[in-house]
């Protein structure tokens, strides 16, 4: 009769170890007052290349996010803002912004720990966000108007022609 084999695969030893480091940096930047429990590692190829806790109440900055912070972070380090290929592990799951620049940044894959009910559940207004976001512009609590789209269109048209011009 064959055995079960129990062992924790090294991968997830690998993706724990991660998170674990995520999950120290929320802790210490919560306890410094710094900004909310909130830390982030971005990895590529086995190595941490951008790191960060939130820093919103330090920063006086509410864009100033973990997540933001280490692809921030990550990007400065590689020289580059494509960060294709490369994992993020953030202490929550991360807020429409978060999760906006994730998919910006190229980031292949998020791990994450507490989910945006559990963060909900202490304040933090996550899924409210997610909520305004499904609904139409118009049904949104902050009134959205659009002008000058013509001239806006013009500025896009140049852009378009540009040799400057990088896809990101």
């Amino acid at each position: 009769m064959a055995t079960l084999d129990t062992s924790i695969p090294v991968d997830n030893e690998k993706h724990n170890y991660w998170m674990r480091l995520a999950l120290k940096l929320a802790q210490y930047g919560s306890e410094q007052g710094e900004g909310g429990p909130f830390g982030a590692v971005v990895v590529l190829q086995g190595e941490a290349i951008g790191l960060a806790h939130n820093e919103v109440l330090s920063r006086l900055d509410p864009t100033a996010h973990a997540e933001i912070l280490a692809i921030q972070r990550a990007a400065k380090k590689i020289s580059h803002f494509d960060l294709e290929g490369s994992i993020i592990y953030t202490s929550c799951e991360p807020c429409p912004m978060c999760l906006s620049a994730i998919y910006w940044a190229g980031i292949s894959k998020v791990y994450y720990a507490c989910c945006k009910e559990d963060v909900q559940g202490i304040g933090f207004r996550d899924a409210f966000l997610y909520e305004e976001l499904s609904k139409p512009v118009c049904q949104r609590k902050i009134q959205a108007i659009q002008l000058l789209r013509e001239e806006g269109i013009a500025i896009l048209k140049n852009w378009e022609k540009s040799p400057l011009k990088i896809l990101y």
